[in-house]
């Protein structure tokens, strides 16, 4: 299949999942993981018609910027960033979704402020608490969001996760309300410089389970675009 009937695909099952526990399909945005996909690739996702791009890497992000890959649609940085390439990330993209450390929110705080801007960021929950994942624990989100106020120029827009690999759908569905019911409760709060209207969990093999349990934005790379290949 092309990436067109790809997307097609996707934003039907987005319908499906959503009619059936009563949302409106345009809540979900649906964001391209792009990882290792040419500029080619991204312009036919867009004139397919996904909602943004996510990118993992900054030098992938640098160089397609330079050939005006991500033309049509917002572009979001989704993979894991160094505080040392801080200055190439923050400006350039709509929404840094992979926030998942204090050092990192005030590189961020910082930069932003030299360039003038509003930075908007999603906060990284390890929800499954995985050695192997970063990302902030549950806990302290309450707290960060608490003083968001300290990072006037950064805009918490909500928050990311990237739940443990399941075999079975419906598998990480406690992960995925746990971080519902979490955005729910930063919602109610009222924080100065706190939005929390955006909740990006679900990918290629969970992105239908995620929108039953509240997502508001998917990632998905391999559903869209193929299986990547890691040898060449």
């Amino acid at each position: 299949m092309s990436i067109a009937q790809n997307v097609a695909a996707i934003k039907a099952d987005i319908e499906k999942a959503a009619l059936c526990c009563g949302r409106d399909p345009k809540e979900i945005l649906l964001c391209a993981a792009t990882k290792m996909n040419d500029a080619d690739a991204v312009r036919q996702a867009i004139a397919a018609g996904v909602d943004c791009c996510g990118e993992n890497r900054v030098q992938e992000l640098t160089q397609k910027l330079s050939e005006n890959a991500y033309t049509g649609a917002p572009v979001h940085f989704i993979g894991h960033l160094q505080t040392n390439k801080v200055k190439q990330v923050v400006g350039k993209v709509d929404l840094i979704q992979s926030v998942d450390r204090l050092k990192l929110l005030e590189c961020i705080q910082a930069e932003a402020a030299k360039q003038g801007i509003i930075q908007d960021i999603l906060l990284e929950i390890n929800v499954g608490e995985e050695a192997s994942k970063s990302g902030f624990a549950m806990d302290d989100i309450l707290p960060l969001a608490e003083k968001m106020a300290d990072f006037p120029n950064v805009r918490l827009r909500g928050l990311m996760a990237i739940p443990p690999i399941c075999e079975n759908s419906g598998d990480n569905d406690k992960f995925f309300l746990k971080i519902h019911r979490l955005a729910v409760d930063i919602r109610a709060k009222k924080y100065d410089n706190v939005w929390v209207d955006i909740l990006s969990m679900g990918m290629s093999g969970d992105y239908e389970d995620a929108i039953r349990c509240g997502s508001t934005m998917i990632r998905v790379g391999t559903a869209i675009f193929g299986a990547r290949n890691y040898n060449k």
